[in-house]
C-alpha cells in the first residue's frame, strides 16, 4: 500500500481521485483549503512552502491536483501567482522529501483554448500541438510543466502532467442538449470533456504505469460533448483547419492516443449513458 497526498482533494476531480485511490487500496490524505464533514484531511494553504514540506514528509506519491481551477475566477495575476507558487511549492517539498512519483494536473488550456479567436493548427490535436496559452490560467500550467521538467531533471523523479480536459460529473450531462443547436457554444476547447471517474482513472494510472521524465498526457472523454459527428462540426466551424486522420462517428477531437499507449487510459463514461 501506497501512502499519497492528493492536494486540491475537495474539488471536482479531487473528489473522483481520492474515491479510486481508496477503493484501488492506497492509504490517501485529502489536503486542502476546504475541508469538512464531506471532504475530510487536513487543512492547508499551499502557497506557504513549510506547509507544502510538511504534508509530503513520509509518503510515496503527490497527486497535485490544487490549482484555482480555472480561468476568470480570480484576477489574472492573483490566478497566476497562487497557481504558479503552490506549483512550485509542491514539486520543491516532493522532491526535497524524495518521493517515488508526482501527478499533477495541467490543463487542455496550454494548447490554445479557447480557439475562439485563433483556431487549432490542426486536428485531433495532441501533445505535439504548440503551447499557446490564451490567459493567466494557461500561462500558468505552462509554466507548471517547465518547473517540472527542470525539477525531473535535477531528481529522476518522474513528474508526470495530465492536461485533463473539461471535467463533468453525471449532474452536468443535463446541459449537453443546450450546445448542439449552434455548434460555436463549444467549439472553444474543440466539444471537449471528461468525466470525473475517468480524470480518476487517468490519474490512478499515472501513478502506476512504467514511466520516466516528465511526460504529459491529454486527458479526455472519447466523445464529444456534441450529438454529431466529428467530421462535421468541423468542416462547419473550422473549415480551413487540416484534420491529420479521417474523423469517424463522434470520436475526440482531443486525442487520447498518448495515453492509451503510455498509461493504458480507456475512457469508460460517456454522457451518452445518461441522457
Amino acid at each position: 500500500m501506497k501512502r499519497v497526498v492528493v492536494t486540491g482533494g475537495s474539488g471536482k476531480a479531487g473528489r473522483a481521485v481520492l474515491a479510486a485511490l481508496g477503493a484501488a487500496g492506497y492509504e490517501v490524505l485529502n489536503v486542502d483549503l476546504t475541508i469538512g464533514d464531506d471532504h475530510p484531511g487536513v487543512a492547508a494553504d499551499l502557497v506557504d512552502l513549510g506547509q507544502a514540506s510538511e504534508l509530503v514528509a513520509g509518503v510515496e506519491a503527490v497527486v497535485h491536483l490544487a490549482a484555482i481551477p480555472a480561468p476568470g475566477l480570480r484576477s489574472e495575476g492573483d490566478t497566476f501567482r497562487v497557481n504558479t507558487l503552490s506549483t512550485y511549492n509542491v514539486f520543491s517539498a516532493a522532491v526535497r522529501a524524495g518521493v517515488e512519483r508526482v501527478v499533477w494536473a495541467s490543463s487542455e488550456t496550454v494548447l490554445g483554448l479557447p480557439f475562439d479567436a485563433r483556431p487549432p493548427e490542426f486536428a485531433p490535436v495532441d501533445e505535439t500541438h504548440p503551447p499557446r496559452p490564451e490567459s493567466s490560467y494557461a500561462l500558468s500550467k505552462l509554466v507548471g510543466e517547465q518547473m517540472a521538467a527542470q525539477f525531473g531533471r535535477w531528481s529522476g523523479i518522474p513528474i508526470v502532467g495530465l492536461r485533463y480536459s473539461n471535467i463533468m460529473e453525471p449532474d452536468d450531462y443535463a446541459a449537453f442538449p443546450s450546445y448542439w443547436e449552434d455548434p460555436r457554444l463549444r467549439a472553444w476547447n474543440l466539444w471537449g470533456y471528461v468525466d470525473a471517474a475517468d480524470v480518476a482513472q487517468a490519474t490512478r494510472l499515472a501513478l502506476e504505469a512504467p514511466l520516466e521524465g516528465t511526460p504529459v498526457f491529454i486527458v479526455a472523454a472519447a466523445d464529444t460533448v456534441m450529438d454529431r459527428p466529428s467530421g462535421d462540426l468541423m468542416a462547419e466551424v473550422f473549415p480551413r483547419v487540416p484534420l491529420t486522420r479521417p474523423l469517424p462517428g463522434h470520436q475526440t477531437l482531443l486525442s487520447i492516443e498518448r495515453a492509451a499507449a503510455a498509461l493504458g487510459y480507456r475512457p469508460a463514461r460517456s454522457w451518452r449513458d445518461y441522457l
